[in-house]
């Protein structure tokens, strides 16, 4: 395969390619495939086997369109690793080939040739081809359909994967590409072909978000063009029509104020489109126009009429005779999900989650689920307002009776779930009948019914836990409690979900009041355990982990005789998990499954919770395991939400039985420091907090025999205190107790660089609120200025503030020895230096200082 300046095909090479590619795609072909695409891989380093893809699929006229297109793919994804190394002669012969494809009579043709134009412009930029513009407007600019249609499909490629190309400025082009096309684009709004009107619609919503100074002067035409397009024939320029209307609410609304009256009319209309996909669209726009600000009352008197079409869109579409049945076999496979599970959120030591998202109402998203969105959001605008409009055609749908009317009682249900929040003020005299009226759908013989009544049993979780001090609210509370619990035993896998879900939110809501039924929970958990399949087993997981957090040493208490019977399957089972999850990610064969980093994380967090919950209880498990070793594993995985709650389990372990860690705990403490000082922190910050946390909690029960990493974790903590206002609240708190940590068990060590950090370190205690974690930090804080006073002088009016950030000290030992440190420096301070430092005080920090006696 010979290159030459008139590159030419040798008929061997050619006909060798076009066999193997004809054999890779055939559905017939008896070769192995694996081998057929190894033998592509191998040519694929001859200097020329690119030109003999452009080759076939610009000029291989004899052969099918299936391997002329199958040759264009091969080229796309080889040119994408190998077009910048490639010789200029080579690229030259290939960009020559693909321009006359443009308007190839083929249209699979035309579009594989658009894809391949598009990663040739990201990979070699407009520059280095202009002759590709020319060909582009001339094709536009014809009369001919193929032309424009294949040139508005490499167009719009270009647009949707690198638009600012087009609006930047080209050496030898006296104006910008975007200046050129964008009136040709306009135009084809007007177009009596329906590809070219959604090709050149979908082109322009690319450049919203950029907003060229080319698109803001014609904004008026485009408006137009939109409108224009607004009742178009096909559904899929009605739906680019409104996702243009909600990039523009979002992105410059000001533009749509003028419009806003015809715009709710249009979307209220399009909002019942016979087809979902705009209608969902065009659903979204309510969402967009709250998050764009602009005035709420505009919407007001459109309530009445937006309401009930939200609540006709929220009736389940799906014909599925199977949903309807009363109960779903175990063994069939899962179906998408009505509901989005409730997942316990992966473990973060401090007062926030910066990468927590909220709870909402949908994993796979349509309309119906946007439609409920988009009620909750209203509610939490308008609040009560809405009630008048809603409650009579939700109180409606709840009467309808008979088997057929069971989607209106089940989208009922939904809109009470969703209004949950925003219109509890005007609910709440009427909750107790609500859940009341709930209850009993959780018995309902749909399993959509039951499912969807779970989920809105846990919208109002918080104001159920709330009336248990009333004796009808607790009774109500006992039988929404066992109610869940009957469901998670449910034989229908979406209700198993719900109602674990559903259960899992009560739980955090009641706590405590749990204590007294730990026994029977435990026994649906267990049940539940033994009886749920892969991915409901998750879920499950996350409900006996969020009740050890929940009730805490409650449950060691309750366990009592049945901890092993409890315990040690759930803590063993998410070993073997753990197990097969990490020998899946380098051998799925071997391992006889795929690797779902989710499953390992739901298995960490549920061992974090028992640890929490049993406290030393579970040490004799973690001594009959290779938990150590596998949890060091996990620390080094590469997904970051693994590692976060690897390091959670990690500080776990080291509070109820350090001893089980020592023989690797340099590895920890090492794998741990590097979290903290990597380029990413601020995309990792989650596993940083927990790995800062691990560490201090390891130092406080490991002693000296930290000592080695203490200074090379200290040399990363300083720079995160420094750069405090850039950085996540809670990592900071953390990287303060830690930082004192280390200098409590390791004062000599720290003490000598203390001048470094003490004014940021000192700032970052201020704002720990009192606990036990706070009472370590200072305790390390006296032991440095015990080991090195002078260290602290420079910093001496922000230490008396963190001091005074206290409420009360408890221990009485550390307030003893604050007292001294204190005492000393106003010793050591003489010549109206300490009243200097104290005048320099704010009036209630001294106010505090005096319960030091200074």
């Amino acid at each position: 395969m010979a290159t030459s300046v008139a590159w030419q095909p040798q008929e061997q090479g050619f006909n060798e390619i076009c066999r193997l590619l004809e054999q890779q795609i055939s559905p017939s072909s008896t070769a192995d495939k694996s081998q057929i695409w190894q033998q592509l891989q191998q040519y694929s380093q001859f200097p020329d086997f690119n030109n003999y893809l452009a080759f076939i699929l610009a000029r291989a006229e004899g052969k099918s369109v299936e391997i002329r297109q199958a040759a264009g793919l091969l080229l796309k994804n080889n040119l994408r690793t190998a077009y910048k190394s490639m010789s200029p002669s080579n690229q030259q012969y290939i960009k020559s080939e693909l321009l006359p494809c443009l308007g190839a009579a083929d249209r699979h043709i035309r579009s594989t040739v658009g894809t391949i134009v598009s990663v040739v412009v990201q990979l070699g930029g407009i520059a280095g081809w202009l002759e590709l513009l020319q060909a582009l407007v001339t094709c536009l600019d014809s009369n001919d359909i193929n032309h424009m249609e294949g040139a508005m499909d490499a167009l719009s490629k270009i647009c949707e994967d690198i638009p600012q190309v087009l609006d930047s400025d080209v050496p030898g082009l006296a104006e910008r590409p975007i200046n050129i096309f964008l009136p040709r684009l306009l135009q084809f709004f007007q177009s009596p072909h329906t590809s070219l009107r959604k090709l050149s619609l979908g082109s322009v919503n690319q450049f919203i978000m950029l907003m060229p100074s080319a698109l803001f002067v014609s904004m008026d035409q485009y408006l137009q063009g939109l409108f224009l397009l607004s009742n178009d024939p096909s559904a899929e320029v009605r739906k680019l029509v409104c996702a243009a209307f909600n990039l523009l609410i979002e992105v410059r609304p000001s533009f749509l104020e003028p419009h806003l009256r015809n715009l709710f009319e249009y979307m209220l209309q399009v909002n019942k489109d016979t087809d979902d996909d705009v209608a969902l669209e065009a659903c979204e726009f309510w969402h967009s126009y709250f998050e764009a600000q602009l005035p709420h009352e505009n919407l007001k008197e459109f309530l009445p009429r937006l309401v009930p079409v939200l609540l006709s869109n929220m009736i389940y579409a799906d014909d599925d005779e199977s949903l309807v049945e009363a109960e779903e076999d175990e063994s069939l496979p899962d179906r998408d999900q009505d509901l989005k599970p409730r997942f316990h959120s992966s473990r973060l030591h401090g007062s926030e989650n910066p990468e927590d998202d909220d709870d909402d109402i949908v994993n796979v998203w349509n309309l119906r689920k946007c439609s409920a969105a988009a009620l909750d959001v209203l509610s939490n605008v308008f609040g009560d307002e809405i009630l008048p409009t809603l409650m009579p055609v939700i109180q409606a749908k709840l009467s309808a009776s008979g088997d057929e009317a069971w989607k209106d009682r089940e989208a009922a249900v939904l809109a009470l779930g969703a209004i949950a929040e925003g219109c509890i003020k005007g609910l709440y005299p009427h909750l107790s009948e609500i859940v009341a009226f709930l209850i009993p759908l959780l018995d309902d013989k749909f399993p959509l019914i039951r499912s969807i009544s779970c989920w809105t049993l846990s919208r109002f979780s918080k104001f159920i836990v709330q009336d248990i001090g009333h004796q009808n609210g607790r009774e109500q509370f006992e039988k929404v409690l066992m109610g869940l619990l009957k469901r998670i035993l449910d034989t229908n896998k979406r209700v198993q979900e719900a109602a674990c879900s559903a259960f899992a939110t009560l739980e955090e809501e009641a706590a405590e009041e749990l204590a007294p039924r730990l026994e029977i929970i435990l026994q649906h958990l267990m049940m539940a355990f033994g009886k749920y399949q892969r991915r409901n087993l998750r879920i499950v997981y996350d409900a006996i982990g969020t009740l050890a957090d929940a009730v805490g040493f409650e449950l060691n208490q309750a366990l009592g005789a049945g901890f092993t019977q409890f315990a040690q399957p759930v803590f063993q089972r998410c070993i073997n998990i753990i197990q097969t999850q990490q020998l899946a990610k380098v051998d799925s064969v071997a391992a006889g499954a795929q690797y779902d980093k989710e499953f390992v994380v739901c298995c960490l967090d549920l061992l974090s919770g028992l640890a929490e919950g049993l406290g030393s209880g579970i040490e004799s498990l973690v001594a009959q395991s290779n938990l150590r070793d596998m949890l060091l594993q996990c620390c080094m995985d590469d997904a970051s939400d693994v590692r976060q709650s690897a390091f959670a389990l990690l500080g776990d372990l080291a509070r109820v039985c350090p001893v089980h860690l020592q023989a690797r705990l340099s590895d920890f403490l090492d794998i741990a420091a590097k979290q903290l000082n990597t380029p990413k922190l601020k995309e990792t910050v989650s596993v940083a907090n927990n790995a800062c946390w691990a560490i201090g909690e390891l130092a406080v029960k490991a002693r000296q025999e930290i000592s080695p990493i203490v200074m090379t974790v200290v040399l990363c903590l300083v720079p995160i205190l420094k750069h405090s206002e850039e950085l996540n609240k809670s990592l900071i708190e953390n990287s303060a107790i830690t930082l004192g940590r280390l200098a409590w068990v390791c004062p000599e060590l720290v003490s000598p660089h203390m001048e470094h950090f003490m004014q940021p370190w000192c700032i970052a205690l201020s704002m720990i609120r009192d606990d036990t974690e706070k009472e370590d930090a200072f305790r390390g804080l006296c032991a440095m200025v015990k080991a090195n006073p002078s260290g602290a002088l420079s910093s001496l009016v922000f230490m008396c503030r963190a001091i005074a950030s206290w409420h009360e000290i408890r221990s009485e030992e550390l307030h003893n020895e604050v007292c001294q440190v204190l005492h000393g420096y106003k010793q050591m301070l003489r010549n109206g230096a300490w009243d200097q430092c104290m005048s320099a005080l704010e009036p209630p920090v001294k106010d505090k200082l005096s319960k030091y006696q200074v």
